[in-house]
């Protein structure tokens, strides 16, 4: 009862301090585009990833890390996603640069819109076309510039069970690199923002662990769907383990 009474009012105080955040910067996200290049893009994820720790820690919600990347590597780094808040912890858990694929809708938000095409590669899930040509960047970005960052699931996993189904793009894309997968899972993010309703926040533990990468050195097409299965299976069992804890 007292949560319930009280979330209103959390709920505001969180997205009056995140557009304040979001102003404060958004002159300085302005200016960094301009360059529109890789050291622009590595500032502009720097700011980010600072703004994100931030408001995580002001909210009430600092995040807890387990695990690392090695900085040698770069990686197609898959997460679950459950959760408003799930771009926010990964831009304060990730410790670079990374690009991550994303939907063409998201560009239409007010401020919001501008700062998502600055940082994902953008997609129109109804076109073959678009797809292709973003199989082709997401390539390019991973042999040039930094990470890839993909959802699996694609949208909220809105099932109730610990994952849903996986799209073939993100194995695709390793496989076709030749580049590892890095399986991140966040076992916290929907207890403290409910994809079922935009007010349903409440801060409290938040964690992002880090799970071992899986190689993909050898492998073909024809592996894509064993390679799929071992990621769930391991994020699978990643949350289910996390949860009970």
């Amino acid at each position: 009862m007292v949560r319930k009474l009280l979330q209103p009012f959390y709920t505001a105080y969180a997205v009056i301090t995140f557009v304040i955040g979001l102003l404060i910067n958004f002159p300085f996200f302005l200016l960094i585009s301009i360059g529109n290049n890789i050291a622009a893009r590595k500032t502009l994820y720097t700011v980010i990833h600072y703004w994100a720790r931030v408001w995580l820690w002001v909210v009430g919600m600092p995040l807890e890390i387990t695990g690392s990347m090695s900085p040698e590597r770069r990686y197609v780094i898959v997460a679950n996603h459950i959760s408003y808040l799930d771009p926010v912890v990964l831009f304060s858990g990730l410790p670079r640069h990374f690009r991550a694929l994303g939907k063409k809708e998201f560009a239409k938000v007010p401020l919001m819109g501008f700062l998502y095409k600055q940082v994902v590669i953008m997609i129109d899930r109804s076109s073959k076309h678009s797809r292709a040509r973003g199989m082709r960047l997401m390539w390019r970005v991973l042999k040039n510039e930094s990470d890839i960052f993909i959802y699996p699931e694609g949208t909220f996993n809105e099932t109730g069970q610990p994952l849903k189904e996986f799209y073939d793009g993100a194995f695709r894309l390793a496989i076709n690199t030749q580049t590892p997968v890095l399986p991140v899972v966040f076992p916290d993010t929907i207890d403290r923002w409910h994809y079922s309703k935009w007010w349903k926040m409440w801060p409290g533990r938040n964690r992002m662990v880090y799970l071992n990468p899986v190689e993909v050195g050898g492998m073909t097409i024809e592996n894509l769907q064993a390679l799929k299965k071992q990621v769930y299976d391991l994020m699978e069992a990643a949350l289910i383990e996390q949860r009970r804890q």
